[in-house]
């Protein structure tokens, strides 16, 4: 995994803390599209098919389609308008019960109850949690 602002170091101590971390397939989908409109696409193969081996994916299933529905709803009826892999990820941190979503994306602190941190929050995360889901927190390629 990549050590982007030490958020590599910081998974890999988690991951020896016994957390579990990993990312879903929605995003993965967003990493593949990153990587095909990137200048560097063949340079950047290669480390996105490492991560995408190291780190666990969780699906979209039954529950994160209900957690969908009803975020979607919510948000909308709120006036709020968020891309569909944001509300994706959130739907899926709901179905796996008490779940951290660590990001830089500010708009996934829009849906209410989503535990959202930052990468350097990834330290004072501690085992208790069902899961840390990460969402891209690397910078444009």
């Amino acid at each position: 995994m990549k050590d982007r602002c030490g958020v590599g170091n910081r998974v890999k101590a988690a991951w020896r803390r016994s957390d579990r971390i990993g990312t879903c397939w929605p995003v993965v989908g967003e990493l593949w599209y990153g990587l095909e409109k990137s200048a560097r696409r063949e340079r950047n193969l290669p480390s996105l098919i490492r991560t995408l081996n190291e780190v666990y994916k969780w699906p979209f299933e039954e529950e994160a389609a209900k957690q969908f529905g009803r975020i979607r709803h919510e948000l909308r009826s709120s006036g709020r308008i968020m891309q569909i892999v944001d509300i994706q990820l959130a739907a899926i941190a709901f179905a796996m019960g008490n779940c951290t979503v660590v990001s830089k994306d500010s708009d996934l602190s829009a849906v209410p109850g989503l535990q959202v941190g930052t990468g350097r929050r990834l330290n004072n995360l501690k085992g208790e949690k069902e899961g840390i889901l990460l969402w891209p927190l690397a910078g444009k390629s």
